[in-house]
Parts: structure tokens; C-alpha cells; sequence
């Protein structure tokens, strides 16, 4: 789901936008995108907003490394599957059980 709603922004800003425009811009443009993405993959998803952040972040860490050792296009697939692998671990049960107060 990530990587249909990461890839359509990006298509539309790669069709309207030069490629200066990612040399001087990528490096604030990509992240807010790649947040703002995952807010809504999010939505669509019925997970929790903060949780998809924390996701979204730490897939963000990945994938910057992962692109420092090597390029963009690992990096973005070592961030999606971060992602992925964090928001499938959300279990509803579980934040349920930890939102009920314990009893005395």
C-alpha cells in the first residue's frame, strides 16, 4: 500500500519538476512526502497515527542507510520493507490490553 501511495506524489513531482529541483530540494521534499505518505497509508490501513509515524521513521533511518552504502532505489526498498514490516506487527488486541487500567 506504501509504496502505491509513496509512488504517485513522486510521479506527479518527477513529471512537473526538473531534476535540479531534487538535487537542490530532494532532501527536505523526500521525507515530508515519505511522512505525509505514510499518514495516509495509514488512514487507509485503520492504523494509529502515531504508530504509522514511528513506522515511517524508522524506515526512514533504514532506508537513508541503506542509501548512503549504496543508492536511492535500495534505500527507498529497504525503507519500504521497514515500514511494512513495523505497521504489520500492530496488534489491535494488544494496544486494547495495554489502554485498560490495571486492576487492584
Amino acid at each position: 500500500m506504501q509504496a502505491v501511495v509513496v509512488a504517485i506524489p513522486f510521479a506527479i513531482l518527477g513529471a512537473a519538476l526538473d531534476e535540479d529541483f531534487f538535487e537542490d530540494w530532494g532532501w527536505l521534499v523526500g521525507p515530508v512526502l515519505w511522512l505525509a505518505c505514510s499518514v495516509i497509508t495509514g488512514r487507509i490501513l485503520a492504523l494509529p497515527t502515531a504508530y504509522v509515524l514511528f513506522s515511517a521513521v524508522a524506515g526512514g533511518v533504514a532506508g537513508l542507510l541503506v542509501m548512503l552504502a549504496t543508492s536511492h532505489l535500495p534505500g527507498l526498498l529497504a525503507a519500504l520493507l521497514v515500514f511494512a514490516a513495523s505497521c504489520g506487527s500492530y496488534d489491535p488486541r494488544l494496544a486494547e490490553q495495554t489502554a485498560e487500567p490495571a486492576a487492584d
